[in-house]
Protein backbone atom coordinates (compact mmCIF):
# COMPACT_ATOMS: atom_id res chain seq x y z
CA UNK A 1 0.00 0.00 0.00
CA UNK A 2 1.00 3.64 -0.68
CA UNK A 3 0.14 6.45 1.75
CA UNK A 4 1.03 10.18 0.35
CA UNK A 5 -0.58 13.52 2.00
CA UNK A 6 -1.74 16.33 -0.49
CA UNK A 7 -1.81 19.96 -0.10
CA UNK A 8 -4.39 19.47 2.00
CA UNK A 9 -3.41 17.53 4.46
CA UNK A 10 -5.70 14.77 3.45
CA UNK A 11 -4.50 11.15 3.98
CA UNK A 12 -4.86 9.01 0.60
CA UNK A 13 -4.28 5.74 0.18
CA UNK A 14 -3.59 3.53 -3.05
CA UNK A 15 -2.28 0.28 -4.37
CA UNK A 16 1.72 -0.05 -4.99
CA UNK A 17 2.26 -1.08 -8.87
CA UNK A 18 3.02 -4.81 -8.96
CA UNK A 19 6.62 -5.92 -9.75
CA UNK A 20 7.29 -6.70 -12.97
CA UNK A 21 10.10 -9.12 -14.47
CA UNK A 22 12.03 -8.78 -17.18
CA UNK A 23 14.77 -11.36 -19.20
CA UNK A 24 17.29 -10.29 -21.16
CA UNK A 25 18.57 -13.00 -23.89
CA UNK A 26 20.79 -10.85 -25.30
CA UNK A 27 21.44 -8.07 -28.09
CA UNK A 28 17.99 -6.74 -28.18
CA UNK A 29 15.71 -9.64 -27.28
CA UNK A 30 14.39 -9.72 -23.78
CA UNK A 31 11.11 -10.76 -22.63
CA UNK A 32 8.58 -9.06 -20.03
CA UNK A 33 5.33 -10.91 -17.71
CA UNK A 34 3.08 -8.12 -17.88
CA UNK A 35 -0.61 -8.36 -17.54
CA UNK A 36 -0.37 -12.24 -16.97
CA UNK A 37 1.11 -12.65 -19.88
CA UNK A 38 4.69 -12.99 -21.57
CA UNK A 39 5.81 -10.48 -24.40
CA UNK A 40 8.73 -11.22 -25.89
CA UNK A 41 10.84 -8.63 -28.00
CA UNK A 42 12.83 -8.71 -30.72
CA UNK A 43 14.46 -12.22 -31.03
CA UNK A 44 17.98 -13.29 -31.80
CA UNK A 45 18.97 -15.78 -29.94
CA UNK A 46 20.47 -18.77 -31.91
CA UNK A 47 23.09 -16.60 -34.52
CA UNK A 48 24.25 -14.60 -31.32
CA UNK A 49 27.66 -16.05 -30.24
CA UNK A 50 27.25 -14.00 -26.49
CA UNK A 51 23.68 -16.46 -26.05
CA UNK A 52 24.78 -19.45 -27.07
CA UNK A 53 23.77 -20.55 -23.07
CA UNK A 54 20.38 -19.74 -24.16
CA UNK A 55 18.10 -22.98 -24.70
CA UNK A 56 15.72 -21.57 -27.45
CA UNK A 57 13.23 -24.20 -26.80
CA UNK A 58 12.88 -23.22 -22.77
CA UNK A 59 11.64 -20.16 -24.15
CA UNK A 60 8.14 -19.40 -23.92
CA UNK A 61 5.71 -16.38 -24.67
CA UNK A 62 2.39 -15.40 -25.61
CA UNK A 63 3.34 -12.44 -27.54
CA UNK A 64 6.13 -11.26 -29.94
CA UNK A 65 6.78 -8.13 -30.63
CA UNK A 66 8.58 -7.04 -33.46
CA UNK A 67 10.23 -3.54 -33.71
CA UNK A 68 11.73 -3.70 -37.00
CA UNK A 69 12.36 -6.10 -39.96
CA UNK A 70 16.49 -6.91 -39.46
CA UNK A 71 17.70 -10.11 -38.71
CA UNK A 72 18.94 -9.44 -35.78
CA UNK A 73 15.62 -8.40 -34.36
CA UNK A 74 13.69 -11.36 -36.26
CA UNK A 75 16.15 -14.12 -36.80
CA UNK A 76 14.47 -16.35 -34.17
CA UNK A 77 11.07 -15.10 -34.39
CA UNK A 78 9.43 -18.02 -36.63
CA UNK A 79 10.64 -21.17 -35.05
CA UNK A 80 9.36 -18.93 -31.40
CA UNK A 81 6.25 -18.07 -33.06
CA UNK A 82 5.57 -21.47 -33.85
CA UNK A 83 6.72 -23.19 -30.51
CA UNK A 84 4.99 -21.21 -28.37
CA UNK A 85 2.04 -20.54 -30.55
CA UNK A 86 2.27 -16.76 -29.63
CA UNK A 87 0.88 -13.69 -31.81
CA UNK A 88 3.05 -11.98 -33.41
CA UNK A 89 2.82 -7.55 -33.22
CA UNK A 90 4.60 -6.17 -36.12
CA UNK A 91 4.18 -3.44 -38.87
CA UNK A 92 2.24 -4.73 -41.49
CA UNK A 93 4.85 -5.84 -43.69
CA UNK A 94 6.14 -7.55 -41.49
CA UNK A 95 3.06 -9.91 -40.39
CA UNK A 96 2.76 -10.25 -44.25
CA UNK A 97 6.27 -11.67 -43.75
CA UNK A 98 5.71 -14.21 -41.29
CA UNK A 99 2.39 -15.56 -42.77
CA UNK A 100 4.12 -16.51 -46.04
CA UNK A 101 6.57 -18.51 -43.62
CA UNK A 102 3.74 -20.35 -42.00
CA UNK A 103 3.46 -17.99 -38.86
CA UNK A 104 -0.53 -18.22 -38.34
CA UNK A 105 -1.64 -15.62 -35.69
CA UNK A 106 -0.38 -12.28 -36.01
CA UNK A 107 -1.76 -8.82 -35.33
CA UNK A 108 0.22 -6.06 -37.97
CA UNK A 109 -0.32 -2.54 -36.44
CA UNK A 110 2.12 0.23 -37.84
CA UNK A 111 3.52 3.97 -36.44
CA UNK A 112 0.78 5.84 -34.18
CA UNK A 113 -1.49 3.10 -33.80
CA UNK A 114 -2.58 1.72 -30.76
CA UNK A 115 -4.58 -1.70 -30.03
CA UNK A 116 -5.65 -3.16 -26.58
CA UNK A 117 -4.61 -6.35 -26.30
CA UNK A 118 -5.44 -9.19 -23.07
CA UNK A 119 -2.51 -8.10 -21.38
CA UNK A 120 -2.74 -3.89 -21.80
CA UNK A 121 -2.49 -1.45 -24.73
CA UNK A 122 0.32 -1.34 -27.24
CA UNK A 123 1.25 2.16 -28.66
CA UNK A 124 3.53 1.95 -32.13
CA UNK A 125 5.70 5.64 -31.79
CA UNK A 126 8.02 6.32 -34.37
CA UNK A 127 11.67 5.28 -34.77
CA UNK A 128 14.70 6.50 -37.02
CA UNK A 129 16.31 3.66 -38.45
CA UNK A 130 15.90 1.33 -41.49
CA UNK A 131 13.81 -1.68 -42.21
CA UNK A 132 14.01 -4.98 -44.46
CA UNK A 133 13.96 -8.19 -43.36
CA UNK A 134 16.53 -11.28 -43.79
CA UNK A 135 15.58 -12.29 -47.64
CA UNK A 136 15.25 -8.54 -48.25
CA UNK A 137 11.80 -8.46 -48.74
CA UNK A 138 10.77 -4.63 -47.52
CA UNK A 139 9.98 -4.26 -43.79
CA UNK A 140 7.71 -1.32 -43.49
CA UNK A 141 8.82 1.24 -41.17
CA UNK A 142 10.84 0.75 -38.15
CA UNK A 143 8.83 1.30 -34.71
CA UNK A 144 8.89 1.55 -30.96
CA UNK A 145 6.64 0.56 -28.36
CA UNK A 146 4.71 2.18 -25.52
CA UNK A 147 3.37 -0.79 -23.27
CA UNK A 148 0.51 0.41 -20.66
CA UNK A 149 0.20 -3.10 -18.55
CA UNK A 150 -1.68 -2.64 -15.40
CA UNK A 151 1.20 -3.53 -13.53
CA UNK A 152 3.70 -0.98 -15.42
CA UNK A 153 4.22 1.35 -18.28
CA UNK A 154 7.28 0.74 -20.39
CA UNK A 155 8.44 1.89 -23.33
CA UNK A 156 11.04 0.21 -26.03
CA UNK A 157 12.58 2.25 -28.34
CA UNK A 158 13.55 -0.47 -30.66
CA UNK A 159 16.83 0.80 -33.02
CA UNK A 160 16.29 4.30 -33.05
CA UNK A 161 18.51 7.77 -33.56
CA UNK A 162 17.49 10.03 -30.85
CA UNK A 163 14.47 12.10 -32.11
CA UNK A 164 12.38 14.80 -30.94
CA UNK A 165 9.05 12.26 -31.10
CA UNK A 166 10.45 10.97 -28.27
CA UNK A 167 8.99 13.79 -25.92
CA UNK A 168 5.30 12.74 -27.04
CA UNK A 169 5.99 8.95 -25.01
CA UNK A 170 4.89 10.59 -21.53
CA UNK A 171 1.72 11.72 -23.09
CA UNK A 172 0.40 8.37 -23.59
CA UNK A 173 1.50 6.77 -20.29
CA UNK A 174 4.64 7.73 -17.93
CA UNK A 175 7.11 4.97 -18.33
CA UNK A 176 8.08 3.32 -15.17
CA UNK A 177 11.10 2.09 -16.99
CA UNK A 178 12.41 2.49 -20.94
CA UNK A 179 14.22 -0.21 -22.91
CA UNK A 180 16.92 1.67 -24.84
CA UNK A 181 19.38 1.31 -27.41
CA UNK A 182 23.21 2.15 -26.66
CA UNK A 183 25.59 0.86 -28.16
CA UNK A 184 26.04 3.61 -30.39
CA UNK A 185 27.36 3.03 -34.55
CA UNK A 186 23.81 1.79 -35.61
CA UNK A 187 21.49 3.45 -33.37
CA UNK A 188 22.11 5.71 -30.48
CA UNK A 189 24.87 5.59 -27.90
CA UNK A 190 25.55 6.55 -24.39
CA UNK A 191 24.58 10.05 -24.53
CA UNK A 192 21.99 10.45 -26.95
CA UNK A 193 20.21 7.37 -24.99
CA UNK A 194 20.52 9.55 -21.46
CA UNK A 195 18.64 12.66 -23.64
CA UNK A 196 16.23 9.69 -24.61
CA UNK A 197 15.27 8.86 -21.12
CA UNK A 198 15.01 12.54 -20.30
CA UNK A 199 12.64 12.96 -22.83
CA UNK A 200 10.53 10.02 -22.01
CA UNK A 201 10.74 10.75 -18.64
CA UNK A 202 11.91 7.76 -17.54
CA UNK A 203 14.29 7.18 -14.39
CA UNK A 204 15.25 3.65 -14.97
CA UNK A 205 16.54 2.35 -17.67
CA UNK A 206 17.68 -1.05 -19.73
CA UNK A 207 20.07 -0.93 -21.90
CA UNK A 208 19.93 -3.18 -25.31
CA UNK A 209 21.75 -3.09 -28.93
CA UNK A 210 25.01 -2.93 -27.16
CA UNK A 211 28.61 -5.67 -27.67
CA UNK A 212 27.24 -8.16 -29.76
CA UNK A 213 29.08 -7.03 -32.91
CA UNK A 214 32.39 -5.08 -32.71
CA UNK A 215 31.01 -1.97 -33.88
CA UNK A 216 28.87 -1.54 -30.46
CA UNK A 217 30.65 -2.59 -27.37
CA UNK A 218 30.45 -0.15 -24.86
CA UNK A 219 32.37 0.24 -21.58
CA UNK A 220 29.80 -0.97 -19.15
CA UNK A 221 30.54 1.42 -16.09
CA UNK A 222 31.58 4.18 -17.94
CA UNK A 223 27.59 3.87 -19.16
CA UNK A 224 26.33 3.39 -15.66
CA UNK A 225 28.17 6.51 -14.43
CA UNK A 226 27.25 8.54 -17.23
CA UNK A 227 23.94 7.60 -16.64
CA UNK A 228 24.04 7.84 -12.91
CA UNK A 229 25.17 11.70 -13.03
CA UNK A 230 22.30 12.27 -15.29
CA UNK A 231 20.16 10.71 -12.54
CA UNK A 232 19.08 8.06 -14.26
CA UNK A 233 19.47 4.49 -13.21
CA UNK A 234 21.13 2.16 -15.76
CA UNK A 235 20.60 -1.75 -16.14
CA UNK A 236 22.66 -4.11 -17.82
CA UNK A 237 21.30 -7.55 -16.91
CA UNK A 238 23.40 -10.51 -18.17
CA UNK A 239 22.21 -12.75 -20.60
CA UNK A 240 19.96 -14.65 -19.26
CA UNK A 241 18.82 -13.23 -15.72
CA UNK A 242 16.09 -11.95 -14.79
CA UNK A 243 15.36 -8.89 -13.19
CA UNK A 244 12.33 -7.22 -11.23
CA UNK A 245 11.17 -3.53 -11.60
Amino acid sequence: MLCFIDTRGCIFVGLEKKKMKLTYYGHSCFAVEAGGKILLFDPFIKPNELAKKIDIKSIKADYILLSHGHSDHTADCIELAKQTNATVIAAFEITEWISKQGVEKFHPMNIGGKWDFDFGTVKCVNAAHSSVLPDGTYGGNPMGFVITTTDKTFYYSGDTALIMDMQLVPRWGKPDFAVLCIGDNFTMGIEDAIEAAKMVKANVAIGVHYDTFGFIKIDHQQAKTAFKNAGIDLQLPAIGETIEL
